[in-house]
């Protein structure tokens, strides 16, 4: 299998699964609502990649949605949210996930951990 790519959404097609709440006709909306996830994925092969959405106390006043991500070579990646509505929550996880894997990123990357050279002034 190739790489994630950016214009497709077919490594949510293939590598999400829903969990607890949801079920096989959710499948669709779920997806494209998640799709800003993708590019973000990018840099890993698709079979590299699971992901499990899953809802608690579905319509209620205490909505919880929890997205797990693991991509290979790294440990999980966990984000929640809360809201009433169901739309505003998978917004909101899939905003902190995308928060999550920049901010792993920023950690891995070799020039992150460079300290700043300072010259002296003449």
């Amino acid at each position: 299998m190739s790489t994630v790519e950016s214009g497709s959404t077919s490594v949510l097609d293939e590598r999400l699964r829903l969990g607890t709440g949801f079920g096989l006709d959710d499948r669709p909306w779920v997806v494209k609502a998640l799709a800003g996830l993708v590019p973000h994925l990018s840099g890993w092969r698709s079979e590299k990649v699971d992901l499990e959405i899953s809802v608690k106390e579905r319509d209620g006043r205490d909505q919880r949605i929890t997205l797990e991500a693991f991509l290979g070579g790294w440990s999980p990646l966990v984000a929640t949210a809360s809201d009433n509505d169901l739309d505003h929550a998978i917004a909101d996880v899939r905003k902190e996930l995308i928060r999550q894997i920049e901010d792993e990123k920023s950690r891995r990357d070799p020039s992150h951990h460079r300290a700043s050279v300072k010259h002296p002034t003449p």
